[in-house]
């Protein structure tokens, strides 16, 4: 249950953002569709070094080994901090290359540099409150990850409107305000999180002896990690592409898609905390020498993910227009928004198992069996098919938000 509102947390963040930028046009919507393509890269480096992390944690934490889950924890941490510093330096310098490399039109990029400067320039705040988050996961501290989005998240809903549209005494940013309401919060949250695991009592403790570099640790949570950020590179670099592709059908189709795909991460982020808890569950097991019960457990989550999502596909098919009214009132966004919305909530069933199952594998350390299925569904199908369905038969951005689903 933690970690299911831990997550629905995580996709708050998502909608609340479109929901206040949608307010200031396609173009603004554009812009953090994609930013937020580009931070892929980061999500995809936080969420392969948090899988490294919950399964050498979980694993030490089965082993009743609480120094060894310390010692790897801090080995994670540090290489986060390395890995954030040098990507935010980079994206904070070439934002307007970027942008254009991902083919925004001159206006926006124009517009929207400084939203995407700040954004990847503090990626850091992402990149930490996953990788903490991941540590609490792995020792079974669901909860603690829980309150630090909570109060992320708090902070965010408070400061996103006062910035971008200047209530009080706020300036006003427009959808620049939403990237510094953005990294604060989450800045808030992951320095909450590091200062949990530094106090004593934790089940994970970074005492002060732990906080030296060990290269051989750190290689060793780097191979364990390699395989598993690798697998979520596959499936975020084809979201990449995906935009790319739908970048050629102007601002109307990438705001119609942004607006869709924030309210579907909205239903399957909660749905990973299912699929987060089922990859702790199978690492202490197999910790405690019980594979048995590792397997019942993810038996058990794809169950419940399967009838979670499968009501929640339901209503989004059914309700489409009037949940996308709630986001914008453009004609030709909202058509889109419809479009994809529907199409991609027709797979949820199959998601629910597959995220499950996904998770299951990296629990049990076993990363390379979920890398190569995401490699033949994402890269050998979804985006070749995109792109025939796209342009050469003339489906448009239609073509796309069915080789997503059919993927």
């Amino acid at each position: 249950i933690p970690m299911v509102l831990e997550m629905s947390m995580e996709s708050i963040f998502a909608v609340v953002d479109v929901f206040f930028v949608s307010r200031l046009g396609p173009q603004a919507i554009a812009t953090v569709g994609l930013t937020e393509s580009m931070l892929t890269l980061i999500y995809t480096i936080a969420m392969g070094l948090g899988i490294g992390a919950t399964a050498m944690v979980s694993r030490r934490i089965g082993e009743h080994d609480p120094e060894g889950a310390a010692r790897a924890a801090m080995q994670a941490i540090w290489l986060g901090v390395i890995l954030s510093v040098s990507l935010g330096v980079a994206g904070a310098i070439f934002a307007p290359q970027l942008l254009a490399l991902m083919g925004a039109e001159p206006s926006l990029i124009a517009t929207g540099s400084t939203f995407t400067r700040v954004m990847l320039g503090g990626n850091a705040s992402v990149l930490m409150l996953f990788l903490l988050n991941a540590i609490f996961r792995g020792a079974g501290d669901a909860a603690i990850a829980m309150r630090t989005l909570w109060l992320a998240n708090a902070i965010n809903i408070a400061l996103g409107p006062c910035l971008i549209f200047g209530l009080g005494p706020f300036p006003e940013m427009g959808v620049t305000g939403a990237a510094v309401a953005t990294t604060i919060g989450r800045s808030t949250g992951a320095l909450y999180a590091l200062a949990r695991l530094l106090r004593p009592g934790g089940r994970v403790h970074l005492s002060p002896r732990f906080l030296r570099i060990e290269p051989v640790l750190m290689w060793r949570l780097v191979r364990l990690s390699a395989s598993g950020t690798f697998q979520i590179f596959i499936g975020m670099a084809s979201w990449v592409l995906l935009i790319r592709v739908l970048s050629s059908f102007g601002s109307e189709a990438l705001a119609g898609y942004t607006i869709a795909m924030r309210i579907i991460m909205f239903a399957l982020l909660p749905s990973w905390g299912m699929s987060n808890a089922a990859a702790t569950m199978v690492g202490q097991a197999l910790g405690a020498g019980k594979p048995d019960r590792a397997e019942r457990a993810v038996w058990i989550a794809g169950r419940y993910n399967f009838v979670f999502l499968g009501v929640v596909g339901l209503a989004f098919v059914t309700l489409a227009p009037q949940i996308v009214s709630l986001f914008t009132a453009d004609a030709g966004v909202a058509g889109y928004a419809i479009d994809c919305l529907r199409l991609v909530a027709m797979g949820f069933v199959f998601y629910a198992y597959g995220m499950v199952l996904t998770q299951a594998f990296n629990g049990a350390g076993d990363t390379w069996t979920p890398t190569l299925i995401n490699l033949a569904c994402f890269w050998a199908f979804e985006i070749p098919l995109a792109w025939f369905l796209a342009f050469t038969v003339g489906m448009g951005p239609h073509g796309v938000f069915v080789a997503i689903t059919v993927a």
